[in-house]
């Protein structure tokens, strides 16, 4: 079975193959963060400045590249998913935007999610279900008096 999953991997174009190293490895950063450190310095590590120039990823390799790292990393929920999600696109040169959202279940029962959008598209984190959660305020890029706010 190993054996296998590697040769997919290595028949991969070189191009799909880096962006889906990166994803798994900032996967993991983030499943990592979500556990050990408070959200915002999390983020603010994980996520960092949208780089100039030319896009070095698209919105379609992230989504795939996502699907297949949430297999391998475990306890990759919406929220690490999210984080990683719009690393990679940020500091691939691709705006992105992580949303959170609240939604209350019949039975009383509260629930999150946390997706990430880019040009009005949902990359990661699309639920059937998300009109029905309450979209929190926007994140913002860095938090207030945190290093590297202005």
């Amino acid at each position: 079975m190993a054996l296998e999953v590697f040769r997919k991997f290595v028949r991969l174009p070189s191009r799909d193959r880096a962006v889906l190293t990166r994803t798994v490895l900032t996967l993991a950063a983030a499943r990592l963060a979500t556990w050990v450190l408070p959200f915002d310095v999390g983020r603010r590590l994980l996520v960092g400045k949208q780089r100039a120039g030319v896009a070095t990823v698209t919105r379609d390799q992230v989504r795939w590249a996502m699907a297949q790292a949430s297999r391998v990393v475990p306890g990759a929920t919406c929220l690490p998913q999210a984080l990683a999600a719009e690393s990679v696109l940020t500091r691939g040169g691709v705006a992105a935007d992580m949303h959170i959202g609240i939604m209350k279940t019949p039975a009383g029962r509260f629930l999150a999610h946390a997706w990430v959008e880019s040009d009005g598209r949902i990359v990661v984190g699309d639920l059937p279900e998300l009109a029905a959660y309450t979209r929190l305020p926007n994140l913002p890029k860095v938090w207030p008096g945190s290093r590297g706010s202005s």
